[in-house]
């Protein structure tokens, strides 16, 4: 699957958390956020990164705070019009984290992961189908698995949280971030 294809089809499948979220004020499941913040995170801190590692600037839309659901899509427009630009292919991005890496590449792995990831908190938070895709939750917690002291010393991801060994991959992965994977919001 290319790296396009990826997106659209998570990016879709967090478009419709989204639409389908009713109250944007409920407790989400990183500590102190809310609905609405899941949004914010991703529509805030990817633009930034584009356009210090490769000059892309991503049009803007609503505020999250006025219209989640505007702000999200027209977020999402930008970034999948940027992969299915033909030039893309040719682009890298330079971080000074991360080094140079293709621009497909880095979408693919840091901020099309990430939308992946918090389609669950999302979910979870608004009590919408919070089930991820087995095969795609397995890969990423194989591949995050032996960058852990990395992961964690940058600051992106709570402590690890215990599950069972043969806890499905799903569990895996969310416990690997830092999710509690039984985390519900609080009553009341």
């Amino acid at each position: 699957m290319s790296a396009a294809e990826e997106h659209r089809e998570i990016a879709g499948a967090f478009t419709g958390r989204v639409i389908g979220t009713t109250d944007w004020d409920v407790p989400a499941p990183v500590e102190g956020w809310v609905a609405r913040d899941v949004v914010r995170h991703l529509v805030t801190w990817f633009p930034g990164f584009l356009s210090s590692g490769t000059g892309i600037t991503l049009p803007t839309g609503p505020s999250v705070d006025d219209d989640p659901v505007g702000a999200w899509r027209a977020h999402a427009d930008g970034v999948q019009a940027v992969l299915d630009d033909p030039e893309t292919a040719s682009k890298v991005l330079s971080n000074p984290h991360i080094g140079q890496m293709p621009l497909e590449q880095a979408i693919s792995r840091i901020y099309t992961a990430d939308v992946f990831m918090h389609t669950w908190d999302l979910a979870r938070a608004t009590g919408q189908d919070e089930r991820l895709d087995p095969e795609r939750c397995a890969q990423m917690y194989e591949g995050m698995l032996p960058m852990d002291e990395m992961l964690r010393s940058s600051g992106q991801y709570g402590p690890r949280v215990p599950v069972p060994a043969d806890a499905d991959a799903q569990t895996k992965l969310l416990a690997f971030i830092g999710r509690d994977p039984e985390w519900a919001p609080s009553a009341g």
